[in-house]
């Protein structure tokens, strides 16, 4: 039987424009040229008002601002959007955190002015490689220079938590390639550096070329032996891996992302984002003018469905596993009021046994040779 749903702590919230679309993207964003903007936020606040209502925020402890490209709004669209925010979601706590993501060359001093002042104080910056060609093919519009700029604009103005998102695993990418975009990403000195393996979404360009067979990717080998040489680089510059793609100097991991690595409930708000509370996941309508309408008329909700207990205990064992500490029977407990072994015994020996998981006081982490197949070992907890 499910023991009881903590009240959402978390809150995500979409801005689906872009200046332009990436070549591996399958995020729900829209070209910014044309867009009603304006209307787009006035629904947002819509939505704000309805959701509070329904479940009145207790105790936020991390706002993260997503997209598409979030500072492509103008210093006063970002202002008054933070304004909603601050209506909505009081930042009373002094120890939130409030990330937004952004892309190099969109982040002027007026706008990270305006960004620090609406209580912004982490920025997370969509980087993905330092090498200009590689930026080319993969259809990202900055550069390098844009990178350098924008952090040290950031900086300027006062802001100390940086974080950066890099890719490997690209088109014509080589080790190399990958060891020298770490060592320029690491002369910055961040407290975070996200990184990613590159996945071939459908609906994406690099989908369309990969189905051609024009799209010349590295061998599983190269990408297997990038991810060694970035756990082993980030250690040895001072950064704990604590998620499968995460790094982070002591302190500084991301508290948002890590409600959804425990399983925590969080707020969705805006086109096509995803909630979940009380046991309820829920999706908003994705276009930009269908999800401005849908607002005028109550929660912009696409589809709401319930998850089952089976289903809640699946998705605590996956994402839970992505953490470098594990999954806490403790915590297992508290929610379900039942142990791990009662539910997942022979999996979990099973995965002992192919030394792909191991035991720690608190209940259960990734090997060593699991964290390099955490794919097989995730997957392992919905073949029941």
């Amino acid at each position: 039987m499910i023991v009881t749903t903590a009240a959402a702590k978390a809150v995500y919230i979409h801005i689906p424009f872009c200046t332009n679309k990436c070549h591996y993207c399958d995020f729900n964003s829209y070209v910014l040229k044309g867009q009603p903007v304006m209307d787009y936020l006035d629904a947002l606040e819509r939505e704000m008002e309805l959701t509070v209502k329904e479940h009145p925020p207790v105790g936020i402890e991390t706002i993260f601002v997503g997209g598409g490209t979030p500072t492509v709004l103008l210093p006063d669209q970002m202002e008054h959007f933070l304004k909603l925010v601050n209506t909505y979601f009081p930042l009373a706590n002094p120890q939130l955190e409030f990330t937004m993501e952004a892309n190099p060359g969109t982040t002027d001093e007026d706008k990270l002015a305006a960004m620090k002042a609406g209580g912004i104080n982490r920025i997370s910056f969509g980087v993905q490689s330092f090498d200009n060609g590689l930026l080319a093919a993969i259809g990202r519009i900055h550069n390098t220079d844009d990178v350098y700029r924008s952090i040290e604009n950031a900086r300027k103005i006062g802001f100390s938590n940086l974080s950066i998102d890099l890719m490997f695993g690209l088109p014509k990418q080589t080790v190399e390639m990958m060891r020298s975009t770490l060592d320029a990403a690491l002369a910055l000195d961040l407290k975070h550096y996200s990184i990613y393996g590159l996945k071939v979404e459908e609906n994406t360009l690099f989908h369309n070329l990969f189905q051609k067979n024009q799209l010349p990717l590295p061998s599983e080998e190269e990408e297997v032996e990038m991810y060694v040489m970035i756990m082993k680089h980030l250690e040895a510059a001072g950064y704990g891996q604590y998620e499968i793609s995460n790094f982070a100097k002591p302190g500084y991991e991301s508290k948002h992302n890590s409600m959804y690595w425990k399983n925590r409930s969080y707020y969705g708000l805006g086109a096509g984002a995803h909630g979940y509370m009380n046991r309820n996941r829920h999706v908003n309508v994705k276009g930009v003018g269908p999800y401005i309408e849908a607002t005028k008329s109550g929660l912009p909700i696409l589809e709401r469905f319930e998850v089952s207990e089976k289903e809640a205990m699946e998705d605590f064992m996956m994402v839970g596993l992505r953490l470098l500490e594990g999954v806490s029977q403790a915590d297992f407990n508290a929610q379900f009021g039942i142990t791990i072994e009662a539910v997942f015994g022979p999996i979990l020996e099973k995965l002992l046994q192919s030394e792909l998981l191991e035991r720690t006081i608190a209940g259960y982490c990734l090997s060593q040779k699991g964290i390099l197949l955490g794919n097989e070992v995730f997957g392992a907890f919905i073949d029941l």
